[in-house]
């Protein structure tokens, strides 16, 4: 067994983080951590890599007694783990990034040389040959720079590879090649520990699998020997009733109407969308999705075209760490933000309104938190797309523009927004839903429609399409 967890627990003060968690992985194997976000997955895996020392439990690699005492320590010892957010030097190139903290040496000097033979042929063994040694890592894609942190562990002999969500980020055609670089790993002997909450990922690349939740290992085994709802049940603790709940709602006036809108990355877009409509936006990234509602939203100038919105728009955007979230700020500055007026007296902010409005929503959107002093920083990341989400609310927003809202949320998360955004649209809310995960647009959406390289199609009733005739559009092949 290359990696043996037993009883491990770990606490912050009077929060439980894991509480007596079991974990056994083979050598060259890829295990699935799945549970939702709170669960412990990511202290887990901190706890392995070095992050953290656990209270109470026991580790260990390769039939050894395993306590790393920092990552430097763990990464010595062959564990690595990849962060959703990649920890690279953009500035520098990407043989240096392959080979930094092992550069070979002689005389004090740095062979450049021998630098880029190591990182050439770590980039041969996973099936990449073609990235330029030479080019700084800030001018690769996501998935390039994915890339170069793989390619550092194989240069670190690394025998445990940690994934953390590696495919929140990237673009669908970068997908197959990651599974396919974690295909080379599995068969040099390295065990791989994939993170992820698209429970499709995990039965198309994973072996076997284990569940977290509130801290505890509470289910596992061969992926295929057991169904999904199964998994789910695990990961939520009781039976999840319906993945996309159908609330009846009622379609109504245009509350807004973009006629042939130009802006940066997008040539054309037309739509109306009405009152209590929930209007999906497919698309390949990169075609223009984003931009469309930057600019419906002012954050990006019309070129040309016209944009008309009745009442209060509001936009949830994709980048929640970046511009979604003050991440310095508490949950209830985040809540109350963009509308503190009525909680102003004289002048003075009106402290104890402000945590009682904010208490409102926490509980309304089942935030998993302290209260509202605590700091968003600290949330797990679907509990931090609830703030952003209900900051919306709070404002009372007539017309919300969500950009892949469910993004690196868990399952449960994922169907507690579904059923909310059903209640918004029943209220009368008027939505506009862009995802690249397409089951939520087909089990969520009252219409869809396709963008294709800054083009917009004309919407359709979400039952005339398939996964298969959306990708079809997007791709612009016939359907």
């Amino acid at each position: 067994m290359r990696i043996r967890m037993t009883g491990l627990r770990k606490a912050f003060g009077p929060t439980v983080a894991l509480d007596g968690v079991d974990l056994a992985v083979e050598a060259g194997e890829v295990h699935a951590l799945i549970g939702e976000n709170g669960a412990g997955k990511s202290t887990l895996m901190k706890v392995l890599s070095g992050v953290y020392r656990a209270d109470a439990g026991e580790m260990q690699l390769d039939g050894q007694p395993y306590a790393p005492a920092d990552p430097l320590d763990a990464r010595r010892r062959g564990v690595v783990m990849i962060y959703q957010e990649l920890a690279l030097a953009p500035h520098l190139t990407v043989a240096a990034n392959i080979m930094l903290g092992v550069e070979p040496a002689a005389g004090g000097w740095i062979s450049r040389q021998r630098l880029e033979e190591q990182a050439a042929r770590a980039l041969d063994a996973l099936g990449h040959p073609e990235i330029n040694l030479r080019a700084p890592v800030s001018s690769l894609s996501v998935g390039a720079r994915q890339l170069v942190e793989l390619a550092r562990a194989l240069v670190l002999e690394a025998g445990v590879v940690v994934l953390d969500e590696p495919t929140s980020s990237l673009a669908a055609a970068d997908v197959p090649r990651l599974f396919g670089v974690i295909a080379r790993l599995r068969e040099r002997g390295v065990s791989v520990i994939y993170i992820s909450h698209f429970l499709e990922e995990v039965e198309q690349i994973a072996g076997r699998f284990t569940v977290l939740r509130d801290g505890r290992s509470v289910g596992g085994g061969r992926i295929g020997e057991v169904d999904r709802g199964w998994i789910i049940e695990r990961m939520v603790g009781r039976r999840l009733a319906e993945m996309f709940p159908r609330l009846p709602h009622a379609i109504g006036e245009p509350v807004l109407e973009l006629a042939d809108l130009s802006t940066p990355g997008v040539e054309s877009a037309s739509l109306v969308l009405r009152r209590g409509e929930i209007l999906g936006i497919a698309g390949l990234i990169g075609a223009g999705r984003t931009e469309m509602l930057r600019a419906v939203f002012g954050l990006a100038p019309v070129r040309s075209g016209t944009v008309r919105v009745v009442g209060v728009s509001g936009l949830l955007s994709e980048d929640r760490k970046g511009e979604g979230l003050a991440q310095s700020l508490t949950v209830g500055d985040n809540l109350t933000l963009s509308h503190l007026r009525p909680y102003v007296r004289h002048g003075w902010l009106d402290r104890a309104a402000q945590l009682r409005a904010s208490q409102h929503w926490i509980n309304r959107l089942a935030i998993r938190t302290r209260g509202p002093s605590e700091p968003v920083a600290a949330l797990s990341g679907g509990n931090q797309q609830k703030v952003a989400l209900a900051r919306l609310l709070h404002h009372d927003c007539d017309v919300l523009l969500l950009d892949e809202p469910t993004r690196g949320i868990d399952v449960a998360s994922k169907a507690q927004i579904y059923e909310l955004i059903g209640q918004l649209a029943q209220s009368g809310k008027a939505i506009l839903f862009v995802s690249s995960y397409l089951p939520e647009l087909l089990g969520v959406c009252d219409t869809i429609a396709v963008m294709r390289r800054g083009r917009l199609g004309a919407k359709a009733p979400a039952g005339e399409w398939t996964e298969h005739s959306i990708m079809s559009a997007a791709v612009g092949a016939a359907s």
